[in-house]
């Protein structure tokens, strides 16, 4: 299939819909950006519709993902309160980055949503060819997207896409969160990775935060954007209300 289907008329044959969940600036207790994560129009679980993407119809769910997060965040106005809107893109789906980006722009400009508050994440747990993944970023880069690797630690790319291409967030896998505050090592893994990171001049987002010892940890060891069930679950169609835990 090629990036010319779209703009065909090629639809995913599958209604859906997102939920939103905030990544949270602690800072401030306000949302730094809303992750749209995918949902069927019966609030059917990411899991139900994933499994009905195949490798003919994965172009035409990743072009549809897109429009509906970005007509959505259009709707609930996000970029009206300084966040921005955070979609997954799926690697093996995007041909040539720059045309399989016009139905993007298009949903932009006719929802009025700008391009510089939209976060493309990669995936970095789904196999693809490296160079591939880094052509993609390059060129969503360069046209003024924000660019994050997420489930970093987990994955396939690890720090050799890190020596190629500096994205401007990395969201570290769930599983280096985990416990964090009854295992020492995953609290040395994770502290010597946010040093990387500021280093870098990159943003670090933990992510699969569920607890308050959690939270204590990360929050002592300097992370400033966080993202779990501990501040809000995912809203389905709707901004979720971020749960500050209180000072002390």
């Amino acid at each position: 299939m090629s990036c010319s289907s779209c703009a065909n008329g090629t639809k995913f044959p599958i209604d859906i819909t997102m939920a939103f969940q905030p990544i949270v600036d602690i800072n401030t207790g306000k949302p730094y950006a809303h992750e749209a994560l995918v949902r069927g129009v019966n609030g059917e679980g990411a899991g139900a519709i994933l499994s009905q993407v195949s490798d003919t119809s994965r172009y035409a769910f990743d072009q549809t993902c897109r429009v509906k997060a970005i007509e959505l965040a259009a709707r609930l106005a996000i970029a009206d309160s300084e966040a921005s809107l955070s979609i997954n893109f799926l690697p093996n789906a995007v041909y040539e980055p720059r045309a399989c980006i016009r139905a993007t722009l298009e949903a932009a400009t006719t929802f009025g949503f700008p391009t510089n508050r939209i976060i493309f994440e990669f995936t970095e747990t789904e196999q693809v060819d490296p160079d591939h993944v880094l052509k993609i970023l390059q060129a969503y880069a360069a046209m003024g997207f924000q660019t994050a690797i997420d489930d970093f630690g987990a994955g396939w790319s690890g720090l050799g896409l890190l020596n190629n291409f500096i994205p401007d967030i990395v969201k570290l896998d769930m599983a280096l969160i985990r416990d964090i505050d009854q295992r020492s090592h995953a609290r040395t893994i994770v502290s010597h990775t946010l040093r990387m990171l500021e280093e870098l001049g990159i943003a670090a987002v933990c992510e699969g935060i569920e607890t308050q010892g959690e939270y204590q940890v990360l929050r002592d060891l300097g992370v400033r954007y966080m993202q779990g069930y501990f501040f809000a679950r995912p809203s389905f169609e709707a901004l979720a209300e971020i749960a500050m835990p209180k000072a002390g």
